[in-house]
């Protein structure tokens, strides 16, 4: 794996290259076929190579020319096992929100701003359970990262909403009256794009910050847990 990566780093090997054959690859590297493949496997789960079986100019193992699922899969492990507390990753969260909606404002564009609306306008459908509803929750949210044109707060935006899928679902479950919830969620995400589509950063940064606040009760500005 270290001989692999050196020649990654070093640019021997690049996004979209075959590595050689299993037999070829082991003999360069100097190392058996068993532990190659082991590297490879492990690779293969951090998104980092494509391992496609059978034969074939398209079979064999290549690099990923997009970002695979490897820091996804890291991240909801991580969070899983409490190596940071919810607090941390709210705060993290709400950080690249706030920068994601202010540089929005600056950098999206009509075709962007269309494709917001008609994810918020699904979310009005009387029909959606509360997954779904989350769903289109994230979707939204990671949509204004990706209007921003920066790739990797756009994967890391996506990354970290689906390491907390689980626990978004689970405190939709635990709500009363979720689609209550939903109608307030469903304004300020209105409110949110308004002030994207004006160009108004400033007031988009505000408004996510509060909004994610308000629905996880904690400081807009970090720090403790607001009192219930």
């Amino acid at each position: 794996m270290a001989q692999i990566e050196e020649r990654i780093l070093d640019g021997r090997l690049k996004a979209g290259d075959h590595l050689p054959s299993e037999r070829e690859l082991a003999t360069l590297l100097g190392v058996s076929r068993p532990s190659l493949r082991e590297s490879l496997r492990v690779l293969e789960a951090l998104g980092v190579v494509d391992i496609r079986r059978g034969g074939g100019p398209d079979g064999g193992a290549v690099l990923h020319s997009t970002p695979g699922d490897g820091m996804v899969n890291l991240l909801k492990l991580q969070i899983a096992l409490a190596h940071f507390s919810w607090v941390d990753v709210l705060e993290t969260r709400m950080s690249l929100e706030a920068w994601s909606v202010e540089e929005a404002a600056y950098r999206a564009n009509d075709d962007d701003h269309r494709e917001l609306a008609a994810i918020l306008d699904h979310m009005e459908d009387p029909t959606i359970d509360s997954a779904e509803f989350n769903r289109l929750d994230a979707t939204f949210h990671v949509r204004i990262a990706e209007s921003t044109g920066n790739a990797l707060t756009a994967h890391f935006m996506g990354s970290l909403r689906t390491a907390i899928h689980r626990q978004m679902v689970e405190m939709y479950a635990q709500l009363e009256d979720w689609r209550e919830t939903a109608k307030i969620v469903r304004a300020e995400h209105r409110e949110i794009l308004e002030a994207i589509v004006e160009r108004d950063g400033r007031r988009a940064s505000e408004l996510v910050r509060h909004h994610i606040a308000d629905f996880y009760k904690i400081s807009p500005r970090g720090g403790s847990t607001i009192p219930s």
